[in-house]
């Protein structure tokens, strides 16, 4: 308006500077008179300006007490009547619209149409904070619980696995121990209703409304920040808390183990139920907008998700203990097993730092299984020979080892898969008598030719611990208690062999090879016991000299020894243990055949020459004796129930 008022007034001037001359030329009047009309119209076009411009901020002033008269209401819009919320989108429409035909129109910052689109600016900036506050309550007030299921998932001490390092057996509980959390496989991906879908609707219509306000960022912020906070309140119903790699790394064992069972069965819950439904709102609410509603999702559910991922990788980086392979594999097959998923959640550009960390988390994991399964081997090897078992019995490494593997095998997709491109898998030496036959290798073999992973792994596993259990042998001075230890210990590696899952690992080859070492250490047994005992009995050196006669007085010394040296195997054998009830049937049958027939041939060939009174035990004496041998329950024959 300024400019016009300047511009009439400068028009004037010339019409009076014109009109003062006296004898004007037919031109000059022409001209005086156009400038007349122009002036005229000009005069005119700015009063309809003047009414424009009014019209407009009485429009403005309508709509600004509209939007104004809930900011001094504490109450909240939609939580009133439908018609008031209706009533508000419309004012803040109309205060859009005014300011898209004022901007279309105004040139001139000093212009009053100008100094209205300020005033508009500020109306609809306070009504774009209060949709911004109605969007953020409506979200949260409107939040659906989710209690998933088999939330009865808690853990307690039954749950944890023996803390014990593999350098300190000692336990025979440790065969239950070694227990897999089953993993399934099964569950599918769920879409629940993480806010009533009564609201959706007016959530993507404020939406709509803000990003067509230019007000975009605002509002997928307020979303990003509410839905974040959701999602962490997700994780806290799962119960896995936020961890630093340094808590987890100082975390005792048992504490730990928990944590990581829940993690394993939280995280499918979280990316199948909670992230696919999170995508799927971010979907409802901003989907009609383009791609920025992948933005939202990204945006609200990244920190959570790599809280999760940052605890799987402060397990990949921790100490390599034998007891946290099952967890590490555990927690492998699980991220392996979303992996799909979380490539497709994350999809679109916004989401590759997360499929990233994703792939990267898992690879550490699979490269700590494999480091954690040769460590493990290594401690095998390496497991000091301090103190002999009692009487010879199993070694609690044997037990660890043997239920180890069998745990081991419920892995035998995930492990082969681990070590397939792993030298171990190839170069591994194995000795003649853990070596396949070609049938059983055919079985054991991936592609023909082949032997997989995880059995040239495991018959390695097995030499090594035979390596270990010869040393460990040689604690024992009596020779006898040395086969007695070897034998137990490896017929404990063939019954748990035995079983389908590792008999298709080891084959019958390995384990008629096995259960002949057992034979071998049982004849073995039999010499080193009872060969002396039974030169007692033999002819040899009891004629008196220089005759075939028997000299009753050596007679009597040979009989008077046999007994000392069978008292002497009772007292001591007794104390010695053959847990397995057959193995231990067949040693005492095989003495018993080898003694008491050598003991009656011996007795009734010189039962002439020798008195009742020199007869301590008899046959059957010997054999019911022998009876108590390697039952581990220490006796004496002086004080033996049997007498």
């Amino acid at each position: 308006m300024e400019g016009e008022c300047d511009l009439i007034a400068s028009a004037k001037n010339i019409a009076r500077a014109l009109g003062s001359k006296k004898n004007l030329t037919d031109g000059e009047r022409e001209v005086l008179a156009n400038l007349g009309t122009q002036l005229s119209s000009m005069i005119r076009l700015g009063e309809r300006t003047d009414e424009k411009v009014t019209e407009v901020a009485d429009r403005l002033n309508s709509i600004q007490e509209r939007i104004m008269r809930w900011e001094a209401d504490q109450s909240m819009i939609w939580d009133s009547s439908p018609n008031e919320s209706l009533e508000y989108v419309k004012a803040v429409e109309e205060a859009r619209r005014l300011i898209e035909r004022l901007e279309a129109s105004c040139w001139d910052k000093n212009d009053e149409e100008c100094e209205v689109l300020h005033r508009a600016h500020d109306v609809l900036q306070t009504a774009m904070a209060r949709l911004e506050e109605e969007f953020k309550h409506m979200l949260v007030q409107n939040r659906q619980p989710f209690e998933p299921e088999h939330m009865s998932f808690r853990s307690n001490e039954e749950d944890i696995t023996d803390g014990s390092s593999i350098i300190s057996f000692g336990d025979d509980s440790i065969e239950d121990s070694l227990q897999r959390d089953s993993v399934s496989r099964a569950s599918e991906e769920v879409i629940i209703d993480l806010v009533h879908p009564d609201v959706v609707p007016e959530l993507r219509g404020i939406a709509n409304l803000m990003f067509n306000c230019n007000y975009d960022q605002e509002c997928t912020q307020a979303y990003t920040i509410i839905r974040k906070e959701a999602l962490d309140e997700c994780l806290s119903i799962l119960e896995i808390q936020k961890l630093s790699i340094e808590d987890v790394l100082k975390m005792e064992w048992g504490c730990l183990n928990s944590k990581i069972r829940r993690w394993v069965w939280g995280m499918k819950i979280f990316v199948r139920v909670y992230l696919a439904s999170e995508k799927s709102l971010s979907d409802q609410i901003f989907g009609e907008l383009g791609p920025v509603y992948l933005d939202c999702f990204v945006e609200a559910s990244k920190a959570s998700m790599l809280q999760l991922l940052n605890f799987g990788e402060a397990m990949s980086i921790g100490p390599h203990q034998p007891e946290k392979l099952f967890r590490i594999l555990d927690m492998y097959e699980v991220l392996a097993d979303v992996l799909p998923d979380i490539d497709a959640l994350y999809a679109d550009e916004a989401g590759s730092s997360v499929r990233i960390e994703c792939h990267e988390v898992l690879m550490k994991l699979g490269e700590s299984v494999k480091a954690t399964f040769c460590e493990f081997e290594s401690a095998i090897a390496s497991n000091p020979s301090t103190n002999p078992v009692a009487g010879g019995g199993i070694h609690p490494l044997t037990r660890y080892v043997m239920n180890y593997l069998r745990t081991l095998t419920d892995y035998g997709e995930t492990f082969n898969v681990l070590f397939e491109d792993s030298d171990d898998a190839d170069s591994v030496l194995l000795s003649p008598d853990t070596s396949p036959s070609s049938e059983e290798e055919n079985k054991a073999t991936d592609s023909p030719g082949r032997i997989s992973p995880m059995v040239c792994q495991f018959r390695s596993f097995t030499s090594t611990l035979e390596g270990n259990l010869d040393e460990k042998s040689r604690l024992y001075k009596d020779p006898s208690l040395q086969h007695v230890f070897l034998m137990n210990n490896l017929r404990y590696m063939a019954q748990k062999v035995k079983g389908d899952e590792l008999r298709l690992i080891f084959g019958d080859s390995w384990l008629r090879k096995c259960n002949g070492k057992v034979q071998q250490h049982a004849m073995n047994y039999q010499r080193s016991s009872w060969s002396s005992v039974l030169n007692l009995l033999k002819e040899e050196g009891i004629q008196n000299p220089g005759s075939n006669s028997i000299s009753k007085t050596l007679l009597k010394e040979r009989l008077r020894s046999f007994y000392l040296a069978f008292e002497e195997i009772y007292k001591s054998q007794t104390t010695w243990l053959i847990p397995d009830p057959q193995l231990r049937e067949d040693v005492q049958i095989s003495a018993s055949l080898n003694v008491i027939q050598a003991y009656r041939t011996f007795v009734g060939r010189h039962s002439n020459d020798i008195s009742d009174k020199l007869i301590k035990y008899s046959a059957d004496d010997l054999q019911n004796y022998l009876l108590d041998l390697l039952e581990g329950s220490p006796k004496s024959l002086q004080n033996s129930s049997r007498r």
